[in-house]
Formats: C-alpha cells, sequence, structure tokens
C-alpha cells in the first residue's frame, strides 16, 4: 500500500514539474526542480543500489522532458549517493525505524537541514553540467540561489502542511 501511495506522489509532483514548473522560468535565472521532493522523501530503508536506480531513472524522465541530455540524471544519481549519509548524520537510531522521513520524524530543524543540503547540493551540480564552463560561474551561483530558494521553500510548505 505505501508503495502505491508513494508512486502516486511521484506521478503528481512530476506531471507539476513538467506542465507547471518547467514553465514557470521567472527572470530567466529561476528554474524551480520540485520532482526531486520524492526522492527526498522515499524511506529510509532502501538499499543504496535501489535508491541510485530510482534516482537514474526520475533524473532521466526530467531529461527527456527538459532535453537536458544526462544532467539531471548526474544531478539525481549525486543527490541519492549522498542521501543516506546525510540521514545518517540528521536522523537518530530510533527515528530509522519509523522508516520514513517527515517533518514529525526530523522535525522542523532536521527537516530544513536535510532539504536545504540536498537541494543545494542538487541544483548546483543541474546548472554547473548545464553552463559547462567556468566563465560563467557567477550565473551560476545566482540560478542555483535563486531555484534552490523557492524550491526549499515549495518542499518545506509541502512538508508542513502535510503534516498539520
Amino acid at each position: 500500500m505505501e508503495w502505491t501511495k508513494q508512486f502516486g506522489r511521484y506521478i503528481v509532483v512530476m506531471l507539476l514539474q513538467v506542465l507547471l514548473f518547467n514553465q514557470l522560468q521567472l527572470w530567466g535565472i529561476c528554474h524551480p526542480y520540485i520532482y526531486i521532493l520524492c526522492l527526498m522523501m522515499m524511506p529510509i530503508t532502501l538499499p543504496l543500489s535501489v535508491e541510485m536506480i530510482i534516482g537514474a531513472i526520475a533524473g532521466l524522465i526530467m531529461d527527456v522532458f527538459c532535453n537536458s541530455i544526462g544532467i539531471h540524471m548526474a544531478a539525481c544519481i549525486l543527490l541519492m549517493f549522498i542521501r543516506p549519509y546525510l540521514l545518517g548524520v540528521i536522523v537518530n537510531d530510533k527515528d530509522r525505524l519509523n522508516e520514513q522521513i517527515s517533518l514529525r520524524n526530523l522535525g522542523l530543524d532536521g527537516l530544513i537541514k536535510y532539504t536545504v543540503i540536498l537541494v543545494i547540493i542538487h541544483h548546483l551540480t543541474v546548472f554547473v553540467l548545464a553552463a559547462w564552463s567556468w566563465s560563467h560561474i557567477g550565473m551560476v551561483l545566482l540560478e542555483t540561489a535563486v531555484s534552490s530558494a523557492l524550491t526549499i521553500v515549495v518542499i518545506i510548505g509541502y512538508n508542513t502542511l502535510k503534516y498539520r
């Protein structure tokens, strides 16, 4: 039952990403990627190999819709590789038994740290790979900051509303 709920959430979030957020490019520098919400909220107990495969598939789907030739795939694989190590620092052993990542488990402080770190890593990877040149580092950092801020607000807002 939990997997069907996860899969349903993934479909809804991907549709929102493709139909709404990909079209919403504010000021030419804000590209929110909310689809990573589904990757970030996956159960804690999944094996790393399964997480990496799911991340690769999610990134590949975004690459198809964004016409970005592997950029999102690379960013999602990196996100999924870092995720268990970050959870090891943020989530205590008692909360690992609960299996879900949520505002209840992590607390607001833990959820914010978790979200900020993973979103910035993902977005920075996407924009660095898209620019593929250090001469555009200022623009890459600006896009990362603005896009990450909006994505973080949406993800924290979703989690806050979900667990109210």
